[in-house]
């Protein structure tokens, strides 16, 4: 796994996702607030929308539709394929 970064649309911040944390883990640490529960990719309460960027499906709870269409992702478990992912935090 590799580091990448997360932007926040609505706040314009950029945050780093080392490859040994996971998105949520990042942006509680950088004291974004975000909603979570099960922190393994069950449940859908940090489901948040990707506005560019690929995702590394991980969760349980996207259907593969809507995998594919990429316009989610759980922060608990889910990363980036490549680059940057723009979210609408």
């Amino acid at each position: 796994m590799a580091a990448f970064d997360v932007v926040l649309r609505r706040t314009g911040r950029t945050i780093r996702v080392p490859c040994d944390q996971s998105v949520l883990e990042a942006l509680l640490d950088a004291g974004v607030r975000v909603d979570s529960m099960c922190h393994s990719g069950l449940c859908g309460t940090c489901q948040t929308r990707v506005l560019s960027g690929d995702v590394d499906h991980r969760d349980s709870f996207l259907t593969d539709e809507e995998r594919a269409e990429n316009n989610f992702m759980m922060l608990c478990v889910s990363r980036a394929v490549n680059a940057d992912i723009v979210l609408d935090l």
